[in-house]
């Protein structure tokens, strides 16, 4: 056995309680290398009294690593534990001593694996409404212009002409409250809408005044009536959180700006010297970008104002959720600080960190609920784009992505192809609508919260921002030309509702290199296969030919 491999971390992604009574233990071995695994466990305080000893299952297998799970139901959640494990010739325990030949459970208090008592606080549940969650992101200058008596002087290309970084299109918060309905024909159930606040940019993530909407976009009214509409449809409405930097016209900066270590702000961020100087770009900002300074986000009253901001649009506007820009480069403090009292104004507000890599330690539960799946997205690319993942590569890679977080992160991940800061999927294939159907697929299927990039449904090409923020085609929709693919959106939504996906145990395999993705529950199963390979495969005794997919449903509905 490859003792090297073998490991399991108390209160983290490998053990969590999923209810007061009831918690999942997870065990990594090297791939291949374990014929059985169990768990012994028993209260912590009758060692050798109570003991049971169950089986574990092998649910997900990665490139190096299986991972074994089970999930126990408890009455005295003071958990003692170890493993008993298998290797098709010697048995071996392994507690926090390691991988032993024996163990003596009269003296385990000493090194046994314990999760001490299950607090009902450190129970990261998922928010109800997430279950059947569909999100649909839109960069607002370029979805729909609602507001035809608007000032349209700042509108310098014509709708539909290839975006320059200094675009204005026009798309304004009115023009989403027309195609309320359209969005909810394709299944959408909430809405994320890149930053609308006061900006003079047309992205808006260089925001000078949190409390105002940007007039480009319409007025504060028109975001109380996009929000109350939207209910109405039953589709939920999440924000842009940009906390981690400003724009440089921002009053607050400006006044440091004038007054340097005197000004009242200047701890407000974060500056090398008596005050900032843009030419030397004395201070931290975004990225390299002068015009957007960074906030110091460890400083209590730049904290305050922030989440203040953010409990305002809650209490007064009563949005669902905050998606948090650059949330990894924002203090842990801050984040903890921020979940409690956004959760205290609206439990089931979701927050959404955009980490791009692996994000575990923000997903504790006292942070984050979940962040944007960029792994997932990568993962896509590489084995539909870019030629790199075979059928059993891809499952591998999936199937390490789901071992880094709890089931209930999983659950809530948000899943997407491309964004508002990636080049669009469909031209990454090379404009391959199979790929495109079954990247689809995919992406509806797999664990956690499918999001599509407004356009997606209407095969939108473009290369990297800005080229990938194109503008809706709606004359292309209401001729029907995009039918076949908004008829599969529509679709795919419709069954992770009907198949209860969100409760779903899933598989990931691979056969003759056919990609296979099974989802079982309650009866029923869904059983995608998808075959990227020049040659036709075998999986589950189908014949899958070259470069096509097919879905199997089992079970009634």
């Amino acid at each position: 056995m490859n003792k090297h491999a073998v490991q399991h971390i108390i209160d983290s992604a490998y053990c969590f309680p999923v209810s007061e009574n009831r918690i999942t233990i997870r065990l990594r071995t090297a791939k291949n290398d374990v014929e059985k695994v169990w768990i012994i466990y028993e209260s912590k305080y009758v060692i050798g009294q109570t003991q049971e000893k169950l089986p574990m299952e092998k649910k997900l297998s990665g490139e190096l690593f299986d991972y074994y799970s089970i999930t126990l139901d408890l009455k005295d959640t003071r958990l003692a534990y170890v493993f008993y494990l298998f290797d098709g010739k010697d048995y071996f325990y392994f507690s926090e001593d390691g991988l032993t030949a024996n163990y003596d459970f009269k003296v385990g208090f000493y090194n046994f694996f314990q999760y001490p008592y299950i607090n009902t606080a450190d129970i990261l549940d998922q928010i109800k409404w997430t279950e059947q969650g569909v999100f649909y992101q839109i960069f607002v200058d370029r979805f729909c212009i609602g507001d035809n008596e608007k000032d349209k002087s700042y509108i310098n290309c014509s709708w539909g002409d290839i975006p320059t970084p200094k675009s204005f299109a026009g798309g304004d918060l009115r023009g989403i409250v027309s195609k309320l309905d359209y969005l909810k024909g394709l299944g959408v159930n909430t809405i994320y809408l890149t930053p609308i606040f006061r900006s003079k940019s047309n992205h808006k993530y260089d925001i000078s005044d949190y409390y105002e909407v940007d007039s480009h976009f319409g007025s504060n009214e028109d975001l109380r009536l996009l929000v109350q509409e939207a209910h109405g449809r039953g589709i939920k409405l999440v924000l842009d959180a940009v906390f981690n930097h400003c724009s440089e016209d921002m009053a607050q900066f400006q006044d440091v700006v004038a007054n340097g270590k005197a000004s009242k702000y200047y701890d407000w961020f974060v500056i090398y010297g008596d005050k900032p100087d843009k030419a030397l770009g004395n201070y931290e900002m975004f990225a390299s970008c002068a015009y957007m300074p960074k906030f110091n986000t460890s400083n209590e009253e730049t904290q305050k104002y922030l989440i203040d901001i953010a409990c305002h649009y809650i209490e007064e506007y009563d949005i669902d959720g905050w998606r948090l820009d650059v949330s990894d480069e924002v203090s842990h403090d801050f984040w903890r600080n921020f979940r409690k009292a956004v959760k205290a104004c609206k439990e089931d507000c979701i927050i959404l960190g955009e980490n791009w890599h692996d994000a575990s330690n923000y997903l504790r539960g006292d942070q984050y609920d979940s962040i944007m799946n960029y792994a997932f997205t990568k993962a896509c690319l590489d084995f539909f784009a870019w030629n790199k993942f075979n059928g059993e590569q891809m499952a591998n890679k999936l199937s390490d992505i789901l071992a880094r977080n709890t089931d209930t992160v999983n659950a809530m991940m948000l899943n997407l192809l491309d964004s508002h800061d990636t080049h669009r999927f469909f031209s990454e294939i090379n404009l391959d609508e199979e790929k495109m159907n079954a990247a689809l697929h995919l992406l509806y299927l797999f664990p956690g919260i499918p999001c599509i990039f407004y356009g997606t449904e209407t095969l939108t090409q473009g290369g990297y921002d800005p080229d990938c923020r194109r503008c809706m085609d709606w004359d292309g929709i209401e001729s029907g030309k995009y039918a076949k693919t908004i008829s599969l959106v529509k679709r795919l939504a419709d069954l992770r509702r009907d198949y209860e996906l969100a409760s779903a145990q899933t598989m990931l395999e691979a056969q003759e290199g056919v990609f296979i993705l099974r989802r079982l529950t309650k009866g029923k199963e869904i059983v995608l296969y998808i075959n990227v390979q020049d040659k036709e495969g075998i999986a589950d005794g189908r014949v899958i030919p070259a470069h096509s997919h097919e879905l199997v449903l089992k079970g009634d509905v």
